[in-house]
């Protein structure tokens, strides 16, 4: 992640200045977020409905299971588009939405990893936000994807770690 402020201290204990104007760039609520890529969910609605239309030239078993995969895939194109962004940070703390309503993780609670599985072969990388105190505190587990953010989770995480005033 690119960031338009410098680090350090400014002449004379200044803060630091933006590399594009010369005055501090306040931080605003909202303004880093994560979303699934455009193109993904783009290409999820042109298969679907590719799968749609083929639908018509099947048998009825075959259109039973085509049609299945049809509906998945518009599904997951209609979740993309309507839960957007999925992940956005602010001053108070992770916003995440999903399609039931979105969930406030604050900035004092929140714990955040990456944990990485291997599978059949495959690599996988998770970011694991967990507000979860202790054993008896059940808190909320978040479980996102490389799909769900559009970027890596080892880069999120350390975006997220980077704005947590409880680490400046």
């Amino acid at each position: 992640m690119n960031s338009l402020v410098e680090t350090g201290t400014g002449a004379a204990g200044r803060p630091p200045r933006s590399r594009w104007y010369g005055y501090p760039v306040p931080w605003q609520a909202g303004v880093v977020q994560w979303s699934p890529r455009a193109g993904e969910t783009a290409a999820l609605v042109v298969l679907g409905l590719g799968l749609a239309l083929a639908v018509v030239f099947l048998d009825a078993a075959g259109q039973v299971l085509v049609g299945t995969g049809a509906l998945l895939l518009l599904a997951l194109a209609a979740r993309d588009l309507l839960a957007r962004p999925r992940l956005a940070a602010g001053p108070d703390g992770v916003d995440v939405r999903s399609l039931t309503g979105g969930t406030h993780l604050p900035w004092a609670r929140l714990r955040v990893r990456v944990r990485e599985t291997r599978r059949l072969g495959l690599r996988g990388r998770t970011l694991e936000l967990d507000t979860a105190s202790g054993p008896d505190d059940e808190g909320v587990l978040v479980v996102l994807g490389r799909r769900d953010l559009g970027a890596d989770p080892g880069e999120v995480a350390s975006a997220l770690r980077a704005l947590d005033p409880g680490r400046r």
